[in-house]
């Protein structure tokens, strides 16, 4: 199979799946109680230099929670996965101050943006740095990156992003198709270090449920050499056995599972509770001036002992109450 061009951005990890499969063939299969803090979760699987990943899509069913504490806990120079990332993007960009770089490398998709909210000049920042090494993607490409290593594959191929400046910027390459002739990418395999993702329910060894979109959640579990589950809420492993089907993410591919309650605010949590629009725009607001900004972190991030610190200082159950009430009239009008 001949290479016919290569995109000149960087490869951050190893496509490799055998190097992959050695790691996960150490990870214990079976079952256990996985149920520990977010902040316990971070300190145990996130080191300095570590490559993560944030499922869900844009402010919806992310994990929160765990951007804020690796924030908090100040960890340095990971890389970052932007599959579709907004909210928890920007939170992570306020790990990029005072000389501090949170984020050192990034394979960029959909970032710096808060969709029809507007621009996260933090965000905007840290891009415009010169000190984060970037590789551009699209957002289907990143996907395809976690379906191949899901598959335990060096790569897959797409016939998306041909002709276009994001493969001239990417790290994949065109190839000719052995049996047809066709010009494709090979889109590379991305094995994040750690990965998080927040579910509606999970037992305490991991097996999850995600009720609704998962996007490329499923493959990005099967993806990840380390996998931090948070949750809405635990349930018994006798529930999930009497709906198997419904599990979305098995326990296998989990290290870890933390109940965070409401864990996707300010974003949305289908089912549960809408977005907090107000907080997103104050975040947004914020950003534009140091000084606001910095207070800003110091009452909702570093000032707070954890998650729930941070929703009493939003509004605590009272203003998820009324989130949780405008979710459930949208769903009534579909």
């Amino acid at each position: 199979m001949s290479e016919l061009a290569s995109g000149s951005g960087p490869l951050f990890t190893d496509p490799d799946p055998e190097a992959a499969r050695a790691f996960f063939r150490g990870k214990k299969g079976a079952f256990q109680d996985k149920v520990m803090s977010v902040k316990e979760a971070v300190e145990s699987f996130v080191q300095d230099g570590d490559y993560v990943a944030s499922g869900g899509f844009g402010a919806n069913r992310i994990s929160t929670s765990c951007m804020h504490e690796m924030v908090r806990q100040r960890k340095q120079n990971l890389g970052f996965a932007g599959h579709t990332t907004t909210h928890d993007f920007q939170i992570l960009s306020a790990g990029n101050r005072n000389g501090e770089k949170l984020l050192g490398r990034v394979d960029a998709a959909y970032i710096v943006g808060l969709e029809a909210r507007g621009l996260s000049a933090q965000a905007r920042k840290v891009m415009q740095s010169g000190d984060v090494e970037v590789c551009e993607w699209s957002n289907f490409a990143l996907a395809c990156r976690f379906r191949a290593a899901a598959a335990g594959l060096p790569f897959v191929p797409m016939r998306s992003m041909l002709g276009t400046d994001t493969f001239r910027h990417s790290a994949a390459k065109e190839i000719e198709c052995p049996f047809t002739g066709l010009k494709l990418l090979a889109i590379p395999a991305l094995y994040p270090d750690v990965s998080f993702i927040h579910v509606h329910e999970s037992d305490r060894f991991g097996n999850s449920r995600i009720k609704g979109i998962t996007v490329a959640d499923v493959d990005l579990a099967r993806a990840s050499r380390r996998l931090v589950i948070t949750a809405e809420r635990l349930v018994n492993t006798d529930e999930i056995r009497s709906d198997s089907d419904a599990t979305t993410i098995p326990s296998f591919c989990v290290d870890a599972v933390c109940e965070v309650p409401n864990g996707s605010y300010p974003g949305n949590m289908p089912g549960e509770y809408f977005s907090d629009e107000a907080h997103l725009r104050q975040w947004l607001d914020v950003e534009r001036d140091e000084e606001a900004y910095g207070a800003f972190l110091e009452r909702f991030v570093f000032g707070v002992e954890d998650f729930e610190g941070y929703l009493e200082q939003c509004g605590g159950a009272d203003r998820i109450k009324e989130l949780r009430a405008i979710e459930l009239m949208s769903d009534d009008r579909n």
